[in-house]
């Protein structure tokens, strides 16, 4: 560990021969830190922090701060950061509570600077969470989705894989995979195909994507009908199966179409 000497470290902290501290960190009990990982000055890890390797944390970081949830008692839980992401200035990350025991953050994520990801998230691999964004507690976000600067997400939504979101978005409803949401209140805005195309998606996939969001948001059927169409018109895929799904099992309803 390359521990410069203005860093506090409790001993029972577990942490990689490799890790770099920088000055003024403190690193709480009950933490572990993977390999190759670099912490910048001014961090805070508190209890019940798992960071994993090759993480990069920038100054002003607080990890495993106590939910800011009145329900919380002070039972022991997680916060887990995987390996590759990146943690910019002031990000706050909060721990579980009962509800889920763990607020975690995947694989090759960025979390840009101010963003806030709350107690019981579940932030998927390769997400971007861009500057000022806020999530509330429990909310899950899938792989690759990217939130642009100023998101803020309500308690309890779930935001479907390969999203991208629009700047300065309020959200409320949860939204379905491979899709532009945008515009206020935050809409369906067409599929996010340079994102898919980007990440090796066929034209072939993505205009069956395409026709499955036609159907949906531009049919004027209800929702249930519409799936009942897309179930009967178009060939089973796992996208077409994965948005089915999304759909079916929302809580809080997916987003309106075009306004």
């Amino acid at each position: 560990m390359i521990q410069h000497p203005l860093s506090q470290i409790h001993p029972e902290a577990v942490i990689a021969p490799d890790v770099e501290i920088g000055p003024f960190v403190f690193i709480d009990k009950n933490v572990e830190i993977g390999a190759g990982t670099k912490i910048a000055s001014n961090v805070t890890i508190l209890e019940g922090t798992r960071i994993g390797e090759k993480c990069n944390i920038f100054s002003g970081a607080v990890l495993g701060g106590i939910p800011q949830d009145l329900k919380f008692r002070g039972e022991e839980s997680l916060a887990i950061i995987g390996n590759n992401t990146t943690i910019r200035e002031c990000v706050t990350v909060n721990r579980g509570t009962a509800a889920k025991g763990k607020t975690v953050v995947g694989d090759n994520c960025l979390l840009m600077a101010y963003s806030h990801v709350a107690h019981d998230c579940i932030v998927a691999n390769n997400v971007i969470i861009a500057n000022a964004s806020q999530l509330a507690g429990e909310v899950e976000i899938d792989d690759y989705a990217i939130l642009g600067g100023g998101t803020l997400i309500h308690q309890f939504c779930k935001i479907g894989a390969h999203v991208m979101i629009q700047g300065g978005s309020k959200i409320s409803k949860d939204i379905p995979p491979y899709v532009i949401a945008a515009r206020e209140p935050a809409s369906y805005a067409g599929v996010n195909s340079i994102g898919l195309k980007r990440r090796g998606f066929t034209n072939e996939q993505i205009n069956l994507i395409q026709d499955v969001y036609r159907i949906l948001f531009q049919s004027k059927l209800n929702t249930s009908n519409a799936i009942v169409k897309v179930l009967e018109t178009i060939p089973e895929t796992s996208e077409r199966e994965l948005i089915i799904n999304f759909i079916k099992s929302s809580d809080r309803g997916i987003i309106k179409g075009f306004i």
